[in-house]
């Protein structure tokens, strides 16, 4: 059961992103190279990696003036997030696919990161809503975790094909893309964590107890002191209803911008290095920021699985303590 919604959140991480959302942008952003270009201002043009996800085909029955398939537009970042997740499916079936008893190798492996996820959410959670909750945050966990390693890899950006007469420069339209690197990507991430926070919250301490839980107007006694508390407590769950608002906002932009930045930062550097010495000097400059990167990538995965399973155990601690007892 545990594998089956591992399977199910790969899948919804895959097919629930809105890469449609870029489509706009991208056609501005190219709109707005091409008129550059034509002003004589390609060589002062910055290649950095470009905020929209690049549009790679437009498939049958797509909108050519947005890239679209149907409700859908093919991206770069698309093509690497699929890659990875066929990748983290093929890891889970093999070591699956012949258990035993005494694990080696694949399955050793797995059980080790599974069990070691497992005993941390537990720490969070709780030992009730850990068996309801686990198989999202440890799924999001690893799906984050190897797409922002994957997307390290050298020379993940320079695959692709240039504009004509241009293929001895840079790439201008790369095969592959940072996952996280994809405003779409968190931003679908950020909104399915939310639907299913609000799912098991309800279904944990129900409506009432979801509303109460937030403005906490009862037992505060009567008189005047006891109708200042209300008012008080009224305001501090409007306060606390924006704050539950802002969350999906933050864990998209926290997620993306510290992968984004660091993908920029890497090619600058890199750049800057070969100015230096050609050749090699930007792969020995670029080589600290390279191995810092390794390292942010672990702690983005940590730091958006931590926090979306501290917000679900806030809402939901006092009926899983009800529960242990």
């Amino acid at each position: 059961m545990n594998f089956r919604r591992f399977l199910l959140a790969i899948t919804l991480f895959v097919a629930v992103p809105f890469p449609a959302l870029s489509a706009t942008e991208g056609v501005a952003s190219a709109e707005s190279a091409s008129a550059g270009d034509s002003h004589g201002d390609s060589h002062e043009k910055h290649h950095g990696l470009p905020k929209p996800a690049p549009i790679l085909f437009h498939g049958i029955g797509g909108d050519p003036e947005t890239g679209a398939v149907g409700p859908l537009a093919i991206t770069n970042s698309m093509v690497v997030m699929l890659v990875v997740a066929a990748g983290i499916i093929l890891v889970a079936q093999i070591a699956t696919r012949r258990a035993a008893l005494i694990p080696s190798g694949v399955q050793n492996f797995v059980e080790w990161l599974v069990e070691s996820l497992y005993e941390f959410f537990e720490g969070v959670l709780g030992a009730h809503m850990v068996k309801k909750t686990f198989w999202f945050f440890a799924t999001i966990f690893i799906f984050i975790l190897f797409s922002n390693w994957f997307g390290l890899i050298p020379g993940l950006g320079s695959i692709g094909w240039a504009e004509q007469g241009h293929h001895n420069e840079h790439i201008t339209s790369p095969l592959l893309r940072g996952v996280n690197a994809d405003l779409n990507m968190t931003l679908s991430m950020a909104a399915i964590f939310m639907v299913l926070w609000l799912f098991w919250c309800i279904r944990e301490i129900g409506p009432g107890g979801f509303v109460g839980h937030i403005f906490d107007v009862k037992g505060h006694g009567s008189g005047f002191f006891g109708i200042f508390l209300v008012a008080v407590f009224v305001c501090v769950g409007v306060i606390e209803v924006v704050s539950i608002c802002v969350r999906p906002v933050a864990l998209t932009f926290r997620l993306y911008g510290n992968v984004f930045a660091g993908e920029n930062m890497l090619e600058s550097v890199m750049m800057m290095g070969n100015q230096l010495v050609p050749y090699i000097g930007g792969a020995i400059a670029v080589l600290p920021f390279y191995l810092l990167e390794i390292l942010v990538g672990l702690v983005q995965a940590l730091v958006f699985a931590l926090l979306t399973s501290v917000f679900t155990a806030l809402m939901c601690e006092h009926h899983s303590e009800e529960h242990a007892h």
